[in-house]
């Protein structure tokens, strides 16, 4: 539509809206601007792109407005304030159309979360990102233990492929960070190193304090040359990378010939078995000290550790006993 039709038509809109003339149609137009609007409660709309119609239409359509001629009006006669955005934005209750303006030009678009937790499988945070009902696209697993836990803000229409890729630069940026700072003299070749042992100590234990000396435990077996016997590593493989098997590990499980079996294999699985929180990391590049070679769990969420088989075959000993 021309431009200048289009203001031959808004004038003629004013006149209509007054019953009179245009002069008298901006005063009732003015009046309508600060009348309280149809909502009830605040509620988020996701704004299309488009013109003033469409927009117009949707809020209407949400019960925003009362008319969608009558925002057109209003949009019109205030167009000097700033152009409308296109965005999911919240409308609070009984919102003037003065105010829904004001929103729409000036707002903040609605902030969704999406929490990664720490422990979680690749083909887990797939699934997990595949259910931000706020994102779109696609979301193929990320690389093993290549993402960050944690709650990640995102607006509406965000890709889910850009959610993990800002998952993936936030792993590398904390795990550079942390290998720069690690603590000297460690078995570990590589940072990708520290980070396929915090994966296996996010799976050990869920008490932060007991980390650091779970981490001491490995790290003397990788280098006397032992091999890491790490239950989390073969319920990996046993649950297809799952991450929990279906049932509990057998002694087919633990004797499987698999590149995950760290009661077959010497030194480090090929890849994480999770995506570790920092905790764990800081853990592996800061451990406790100690020569304890052992750890069995103790019947209260914790371990009981040893340096000894004896001591070791002790601590089971007891904790059976209880």
């Amino acid at each position: 539509m021309h431009r200048r039709r289009r203001i031959a038509l808004t004038l003629a809109g004013l006149a209509l809206l007054s019953g009179g003339g245009i002069a008298a149609g901006y005063v009732a137009l003015r009046h309508r601007l600060d009348r309280a609007g149809p909502l009830d409660r605040p509620v988020a709309v996701v704004v299309p792109h488009g013109d003033t119609a469409a927009v117009g239409e949707a809020l209407r359509a949400a019960g925003v407005v009362d008319s969608g001629r009558l925002f057109r009006l209003a949009a019109w006669a205030t167009h000097r304030r700033g152009p409308l955005h296109a965005a999911e934005l919240v409308f609070p209750a009984h919102a003037s159309l003065r105010q829904v303006l004001a929103v729409l030009r000036t707002a903040k678009p609605v902030e969704h979360r999406l929490t990664i937790a720490e422990g979680l499988t690749a083909l887990q945070i797939a699934a997990l990102v595949r259910h931000a009902e706020a994102a779109t696209g696609a979301a193929d697993p990320p690389p093993e233990g290549g993402v960050l836990p944690q709650t990640y803000n995102y607006e509406y229409g965000t890709p889910r492929g850009v959610l993990l890729a800002r998952g993936e630069a936030a792993m590398d940026a904390a795990l550079d960070a942390a290998w720069a700072d690690r603590a000297p003299d460690l078995p570990l070749a590589s940072k990708r190193d520290a980070l396929i042992l915090a994966s296996i100590v996010e799976r050990e234990t869920a008490r932060p304090e007991e980390r650091p000396h779970v981490a001491s435990v490995y790290l003397n077996r990788l280098r006397l040359g032992m091999r890491l016997d790490a239950d989390p590593t073969v319920a990996y493989a046993a649950s297809g990378g799952e991450g929990v098997p279906d049932h509990k590990l057998t002694r087919g499980d633990l004797e499987r010939d698999d590149p995950f079996n760290t009661y077959r294999r010497a030194g480090l699985p090929p890849t994480p078995i999770d995506s570790p929180g920092m905790a764990s990391i800081l853990a592996v590049l800061h451990p406790a000290a100690g020569n304890d070679l052992y750890f069995v769990a103790d019947g209260t969420g914790g371990h009981a550790f040893a340096p000894t088989l004896e001591g070791q075959d002790r601590n089971i000993a007891r904790t059976r006993s209880k």
